[in-house]
C-alpha cells in the first residue's frame, strides 16, 4: 500500500507548478513533432506556405470547374437555339 501525502500549496506555487508543467508538456509535444530545433520557426511558416498554396489550388480548381460547366451549359443551349432557328 502507498502512503499517501498532504501538500499544501498557496495558488502563487499552483500557478507556478502548473505553467511549469504545461512548458514541459508543450517543450515534449514540440520534440515528438520533430519542431524543437532552431529551424522549427522556418519549417512553420513552409508548413503554413504549403497550406495556403493547397487552399488556393483548391479554390482555383472549384472555380475553373463552375468555369467549364457554366460554358459548356451555354454551349448547349445556344446550340439548341441554334438548331432550332435553322430548322425554321
Amino acid at each position: 500500500m502507498e502512503h499517501e501525502e498532504t501538500i499544501t500549496l498557496t495558488v502563487v506555487q499552483l500557478e507556478r507548478a502548473m505553467a511549469n508543467a504545461a512548458k514541459l508538456g508543450a517543450r515534449e509535444a514540440l520534440r515528438e513533432l520533430g519542431l524543437h530545433d532552431d529551424t522549427a520557426a522556418t519549417d512553420i511558416r513552409s508548413l503554413r506556405g504549403l497550406l495556403d498554396a493547397w487552399r488556393s489550388a483548391r479554390k482555383t480548381a472549384y472555380e475553373t470547374t463552375v468555369r467549364v460547366v457554366t460554358t459548356g451549359l451555354l454551349a448547349i443551349l445556344a446550340a439548341g437555339l441554334a438548331v432550332g432557328w435553322i430548322r425554321q
